[in-house]
């Protein structure tokens, strides 16, 4: 943001330098069929005056970089960049006459012509300030816009990262402590199945640790750690339920969000198996449709039975990870109707995934 931008790259210098040759061309034929000056002197004065004013072009970065518009006020603004624009202006026209008339030597008919036509060269200094802090401006700008934007986007995802974080998170506590409190049950009735349920919750509770860095993770590892949570969950209720799976080909090397399944599966177990005192069957399905990973889980429940208290944080903590992940709002369906109870996630994925 400091260094000026024409020079930061050897390809903006050529275009800075083609530009100016183009106003030193027009330059020229102004003098030579306007003014009707002599081929040399209209070619000496178009080289000289230019190539001294897109030096002092180069040097308008530093007022325009530090006169800030949006900090100072309008009028001071104004008054400093008019004071540069004498001061530049100046510059230029003694530089130009100087050499024009005391190093190259033209006579007093070209000395009384720079004379007569100062003031009109005055105005052209000006509007030239004008013009090149207006570019830098533009610039300036532009740069701080793009890194707004950029900064924006960095602190978006940041927020994005921590409410997933905290979404992610949200493993229901109960499980926990009925866990825990099975342990400590089964330690004097069974001490080696108590010691079994340990290294379970041990495991299941370390593989949690270790996939808080990840977003993303492999169908198959994440149901890795599904059925060791059911096999825990399995200790306390026993025959109450049981799993099946129906994958279909290369579901299990598909990438999904990272823990997303957990809060699915303590959903069933709190509201299906809890609830009843039948056999539930959860069945998994998986399988790839219109470029979405399609996952079903559902189970059967007891209609007569009175819905279990909650918080709804399962299914809810899934639809917001979902859509902070993918930005769509239509990635989780429920469906409930004669004692099953379904949920369906849709997961996009690349078409190398689904090929």
């Amino acid at each position: 943001m400091f260094t000026n931008p024409v020079l930061k790259k050897f390809s903006s210098f050529n275009i800075y330098l083609l530009s100016w040759l183009v106003i030193a061309i027009l330059y020229f034929l102004l003098l030579y069929f306007g003014s009707e000056q002599e081929l040399k002197i209209s070619i000496a004065e178009s080289f000289v005056f230019t190539v001294i004013l897109s030096g002092i072009g180069l040097s308008l970065w530093y007022p325009a970089r530090y006169i800030s518009i949006e900090q100072s006020k309008l009028t001071r603004v104004l008054f400093s960049h008019l004071f540069a624009a004498l001061i530049t202006t100046t510059i230029w026209l003694l530089l130009g006459y100087f050499i024009m008339i005391s190093i190259f030597g033209f006579g007093d008919n070209y000395e009384r012509f720079l004379y007569s036509t100062t003031h009109w060269r005055v105005l052209i200094g000006i509007m030239y300030y004008a013009l090149i802090t207006s570019f830098y401006y533009m610039i300036i700008y532009y740069t701080g816009f793009q890194e707004r934007i950029l900064k924006e986007s960095e602190l978006k995802n940041l927020v994005t990262e921590a409410e997933l974080r905290s979404l992610k998170f949200q493993i229901n506590p109960h499980f926990i402590f009925n866990s825990l409190n099975s342990m400590s049950a089964l330690t004097e009735i069974d001490p080696k199945k108590a010691k079994s349920m340990i290294l379970k919750l041990a495991d299941f509770l370390r593989y949690i640790l270790q996939t808080n860095e990840r977003q993303q993770n492999k169908l198959s590892e994440e149901l890795k750690n599904i059925r060791l949570y059911l096999e825990i969950e399995k200790v306390r209720f026993e025959d109450k339920f049981e799993y099946v799976e129906e994958l279909g080909e290369k579901c299990s090397q598909a990438e999904i969000p990272s823990m997303i399944l957990q809060p699915l599966f303590e959903n069933a177990i709190k509201h299906a198996v809890y609830e009843t005192l039948d056999k539930v069957t959860l069945i998994l399905k998986c399988d790839f449709e219109n470029g979405f990973l399609k996952i079903d889980l559902e189970n059967n429940f007891d209609e007569s039975s009175s819905p279990r208290k909650g918080a709804g944080v399962g299914l809810k903590n899934i639809n917001d990870r979902l859509q902070l992940i993918y930005h769509q709002n239509n990635l989780m369906k429920v469906i409930k109707e004669k004692g099953i109870f379904k949920v369906t996630l849709f997961i996009p994925v690349e078409e190398k995934q689904a090929s």
